[in-house]
C-alpha cells in the first residue's frame, strides 16, 4: 500500500543538531566514509546538514510488487505472473521465531534505539578501526528498510538499482533523514513486518511469505526455529548463503543466527544447540510464473490478458500507468475463459494438427450477446522451444499475436448483410458464370476500380443463374463479386467497420478493392468469431471481453472494461444471413462441419492455392472461427501430412470444419440446444450441390 509521511514535528535547529550529532559523524564513519580532515570537519558536516533538510518533505513507499494470479470463469488458477515473486503478508502471518530471528542477527537493539544505534554505530567504528576496513556497518533495521525502498522503486532498472545500493554519503543522509521519519509515523512491528516483505531472500523470493515457500514449501507463520534461522542469515548475502548453491555456507551463517538468539535470550542455549544439530532440510518449490505454466493451451489467453492490461485505458490513462499495475501486480484477474470450451478445443485443434506438423490449427470461442471469450487456442504449444510460440495466431500483433491470414468466402455473409440492409432481397439473382471480369466499383474515398482482370469460380462446373442462398451455400465468387459491385465497396466496407474490423491484423489499413468479398485482407480467428457472433445475436454487435473482474492487492476494484453491444444491422438482416448459413451446413460446402443434434450455422473459406482454410459458425449459444494455415513459410496445404492425415485436396469444409465442429461439441456437451431463429428464403434455385469447398 502506498503511504506518505509527514515531516515530523520539532525546529529545524533540533532536527540539525539530532542529526549532526549522530549521522553525520557517526552514521557517516561507521558505512566506511571517509569525511574530510579535522579541520574540515565542520564543513563537511554543514554541507551535510543542508543536504539533510532540502531532502523533500515526504517519503513515500511504493506499493510492493508482488504475484499477480489469473483465473478461468469457474475460479480455477490459470498462472500466476509476475516481475517479483512476492506475497505480502500482514505481521501476525509471519512466525515470531522468524521476526525474532531476524532482529537479532541485524538489529538486536532495534526495541531500544530509535532511527540510529548510537551504540551500534560505535561498536561498528571500533571494529572497523581495528580492521583496518568495514568490517561492520552501523546501519539500522528502519534504515535498512528505507534502502530497500530505493530499490523496489528502482524496479528492474539495473543502473537504479546499482544507484539505490551505493554505499555514499548522500545515500547515507537519504537512509537517515527517512529512517528518522518511519520511527515517528510508524510502530516497531510494522518497520519489522514491512521489512520483511520487502527484502530479498534469494532464489527470486522477495519477501518472507515466497521465500518460505520457495525453501521448505511452507508459509511464513509455519516456520520452524531452523528454518526461520536460515532466512534471516540468507538477507546478509543472499548470493553467498543461498541453500541451494553453497549449503556449508549457509549452515554456517545459520548457526551463527541461532547462536545470537540464544545470546540475547530469544531461545534457550538447549534450543539452540538442538537447533544447530539439525542438517539443513530443504524442500523446494521452484518459481513457476508466467503464461507459459498455464495447462490445456491456456497460454495463449493469459497472454491475451497481459496484453488488455497494458493496453485498454480502463486499467490506465497512460501506457507507464498501465504497466506500473501489472508490474506492481498483487491482483487477482478473473476471466471469462470456460475451462470445459478451452479443453475441448485444445483437444480438437490438437487432434486435427499435431505440434509438429507445418500447418497449425487456430480457433477462437466467444459466447453471442456478451462478447465473452470462452476458449482459445493452436495447436502450437506456448513456449519458446522447438514447436512452440509466443505469438498468439488468434490476435493481431497490437495483443501480441500475428499478422493475421486471408478469410477467403467467410468474408462473404458480411458482404450479404451490406446487401440485405441497403434493400437487396435475398432472392436477388445473377448469371454468375465460371468466370468473369471484376465488375467496376469504387471505393468510400472515390477511388474506381475499372473491370481490370478476371474472377472464377471453384469449379467450372459452378455455374449459374444463382440466388444469393444457393450462392452462399455453394461459395460462388462471380455471384458475390457482382452482388459487392451492386451494394458498394464502401457500404461492405462501412459493414466490416461496424463489425470490429477496421484495420488488417499486423495493423496495416484495410484494403477497400474488389477482392475484399474473396476475403483477401488479413485478419484474425477472434474478429470473424465476433462477427459470426454477431449473426447469432441478431444484428447485435459485443465488442470482445476476456476479463470480468480484477482486485488490487487492497481489495479495491479495478474498473474492467465492458463489452460494448450495440445493434449494427437489423435483426431481420442478421436472422436472414442465418437461414443462408443453415444451408450452408446442412446442403452446401460447411456440410462436413455440420452438428447433428442441435442447430449450427457457417461459412467455409479456402484461399488462393489452398494455404488457408477456414471455417467459421455458430449455434445459439457459442460462435467460433477455425483456420488452419502452414506457418512455418506459408505454402499449399495439398499434399501436407496434417494430423496424421496426408491432405489431398485442402477444402474449409474437410480440413478446418472438423476442428470447428469437435471443439463446439465438447463445449456444448451437456447442454440443452437452442434454436436459431430463421426467415423465409426464396425457393431453390436449382443448382447443382457441390460440397467440400
Amino acid at each position: 500500500m502506498s503511504t506518505t509521511r509527514s515531516r515530523p514535528p520539532g525546529s529545524l535547529l533540533t532536527r540539525t543538531l539530532r542529526f549532526l550529532g549522530v549521522s553525520v559523524l557517526a552514521g557517516a564513519m561507521a558505512a566506511g566514509i571517509a569525511l574530510p580532515a579535522v579541520g574540515l570537519l565542520g564543513l563537511g558536516a554543514k554541507n551535510a546538514a543542508e543536504s539533510f533538510n532540502s531532502l523533500p518533505d515526504v517519503f513515500k513507499t511504493p506499493p510492493l510488487s508482488q504475484a499477480s494470479q489469473i483465473y478461468d470463469a469457474d475460479g480455477g488458477l490459470i498462472a500466476t505472473v509476475y516481475d517479483r515473486d512476492r506475497t505480502v503478508i500482514p505481521g501476525d502471518q509471519i512466525a515470531p521465531v522468524m521476526r525474532k530471528a531476524l532482529v537479532d542477527i541485524e538489529d538486536n537493539r532495534f526495541y531500544q534505539h530509535g532511527a540510529v544505534d548510537l551504540q551500534g554505530v560505535l561498536r561498528a567504528l571500533n571494529k572497523n578501526a581495528a580492521s583496518g576496513s568495514v568490517a561492520q556497518g552501523g546501519s539500522t533495521l528502519t534504515q535498512q528498510y528505507v534502502k530497500n525502498v530505493f530499490v523496489e522503486q528502482a524496479g528492474t532498472d539495473q543502473k537504479a538499482v546499482l544507484e539505490a545500493q551505493r554505499q555514499t554519503l548522500g545515500r547515507k543522509i537519504q537512509e537517515l533523514r527517512y529512517a528518522i521519519e518511519l520511527e515517528q509515523t510508524l510502530p516497531k512491528d510494522q518497520i519489522l513486518t514491512n521489512y520483511l516483505n520487502i527484502t530479498f531472500f534469494g532464489e527470486q523470493a522477495y519477501g518472507v511469505e515466497a521465500a518460505a515457500e520457495r525453501y521448505f514449501s511452507v508459509h511464513a507463520k509455519d516456520l520452524s526455529l531452523p528454518q526461520a534461522a536460515l532466512l534471516a542469515g540468507i538477507v546478509q548475502s543472499p548470493s553467498m548463503y543461498d541453500p541451494v548453491t553453497n549449503a556449508r555456507l549457509a549452515k554456517q551463517r545459520r548457526d551463527t543466527v541461532l547462536a545470537k538468539m540464544a545470546q540475547y535470550g530469544s531461545i534457550t542455549a538447549a534450543q539452540a544447540q538442538q537447533a544447530i544439530s539439525t542438517p539443513i532440510k530443504l524442500q523446494i518449490s521452484k518459481p513457476r510464473q508466467g503464461c507459459i505454466t498455464a495447462q490445456q493451451g491456456e497460454g495463449f489467453f493469459c497472454d491475451y490478458v497481459h496484453h488488455v492490461v497494458v493496453t485498454d485505458p480502463a486499467f490506465g490513462k497512460t501506457a507507464t500507468e498501465r504497466q506500473a499495475l501489472w508490474s506492481r501486480g498483487g491482483l487477482q484477474i478473473h476471466t471469462t475463459l470456460s475451462p470445459k470450451a478451452q479443453k475441448a478445443l485444445q483437444q480438437s485443434v490438437t487432434s486435427h494438427a499435431y505440434t509438429t506438423d507445418d500447418a497449425a490449427a487456430v480457433m477462437s470461442l466467444v459466447q453471442p450477446g456478451t462478447g465473452k471469450i470462452v476458449a482459445m487456442g493452436q495447436s502450437r504449444d506456448y513456449g519458446l522451444g522447438a514447436n512452440q510460440t509466443e505469438i498468439n495466431l488468434n490476435v493481431g500483433t497490437d495483443m501480441g499475436g500475428g499478422l493475421g491470414f486471408p478469410t477467403g468466402s467467410t468474408f462473404k455473409p458480411i458482404v450479404a448483410a451490406a446487401a440485405l440492409e441497403k434493400g437487396t432481397t435475398p432472392d436477388q439473382s445473377y448469371p454468375a458464370p465460371y468466370s468473369m471480369p471484376w465488375p467496376a466499383m469504387s471505393d468510400c474515398s472515390g477511388n474506381t476500380y475499372p473491370e481490370n482482370g478476371e474472377v472464377h469460380n471453384d469449379s467450372t462446373s459452378l455455374t449459374g443463374p444463382f440466388s444469393m442462398p444457393d450462392a452462399m451455400a455453394q461459395s460462388v465468387n462471380t455471384y458475390f463479386a457482382q452482388l459487392e459491385a451492386d451494394t458498394g465497396l464502401c457500404d461492405v466496407s462501412k459493414m466490416a467497420n461496424a463489425l470490429g474490423i477496421t484495420q488488417q491484423a499486423g495493423g496495416t489499413k484495410l484494403q477497400v478493392v474488389p477482392s475484399l468479398t474473396l476475403g483477401s485482407n488479413d485478419l484474425t480467428p477472434l474478429e470473424m468469431a465476433n462477427v459470426y457472433a454477431t449473426f447469432a445475436n441478431h444484428g447485435t454487435y459485443c465488442t470482445p471481453v476476456a476479463i470480468t473482474s480484477v482486485t488490487k492487492p487492497d481489495g479495491a476494484d479495478v474498473h474492467v472494461p465492458q463489452a460494448n453491444c450495440h445493434q449494427v444491422m437489423s435483426a431481420e438482416t442478421a436472422d436472414t444471413v442465418t437461414t443462408m448459413l443453415l444451408g450452408v451446413v446442412q446442403d452446401g460446402t460447411g456440410k462436413p462441419a455440420g452438428l447433428t443434434d442441435r442447430d449450427s450455422a457457417g461459412k467455409t473459406g479456402t484461399t488462393d492455392e489452398s494455404k488457408q482454410v477456414w471455417f467459421a459458425g455458430y449455434t445459439p449459444e457459442l460462435a467460433g472461427a477455425a483456420v488452419v494455415s502452414d506457418t512455418r513459410s506459408p505454402r499449399d496445404l495439398d499434399g501436407q501430412s496434417i494430423g496424421g492425415e496426408t491432405i489431398g485436396q485442402a477444402f474449409g469444409g474437410t480440413l478446418a470444419g472438423p476442428v470447428w465442429r469437435d471443439s463446439i461439441e465438447g463445449a456444448l456437451a451437456g447442454q440443452p440446444a437452442g434454436t436459431l431463429t430463421t426467415t423465409t428464403l426464396p425457393g431453390d434455385s436449382g443448382a447443382s450441390r457441390d460440397s467440400g469447398r
